[in-house]
């Protein structure tokens, strides 16, 4: 029996980007099967014990994130199965993934607390994530703005 076609997205604010990537991909569950994703699971089974999340509700992330685009489905080596892995746009989520992790350093942990650390290939933590304009200057908040369309 075929997979149900996916349910056409109501945005929350059709004209944001913040909005529509949340609606995309806002929930925990989400992210912590791209996360996984990122870090090699493959199969329905590895994001099960990575994460622990229900069977039901990694069933309907899966369809989700494969319908909106960020993972497909491809034929396990022995055949029997399929795995799942990142597309062109599951890997462009990375520098998202990279400034969740980092915000959660420096936000969701006391000093000296245990955490996992994300390094590079040379073994070295990767360096904070800093928006800059093409002059330099760093971006925050306060020297940014949104233009809104009509």
């Amino acid at each position: 029996m075929p997979d149900a076609p996916p349910a056409r997205v109501v945005w929350t604010d059709p004209n944001c980007p913040v909005a529509r990537t949340a609606d995309l991909v806002g929930d925990r569950w989400s992210l912590l099967v791209i996360r996984d994703a990122m870090d090699g699971a493959r199969t329905f089974t590895d994001f099960v014990q990575r994460t622990g999340i229900a069977r039901n509700i990694l069933t309907d992330r899966l369809r989700k994130l494969t319908a909106h685009g960020l993972l497909t489905q491809v034929d396990a080596p022995s055949g029997t199965r399929k795995l799942y892995q990142l597309t062109d746009a599951g890997k462009d989520f990375f520098a998202v993934i990279v400034a969740l992790r980092q915000w959660g350093e420096r936000h969701a942990f006391a000093d000296g607390e245990d955490r996992s650390v994300l390094l590079g290939a040379d073994d070295t933590r990767v360096p904070q994530l800093v928006p800059r304009a093409t002059d330099g200057t760093v971006l925050t908040s306060e020297n940014t703005h949104v233009r809104r369309t009509a």
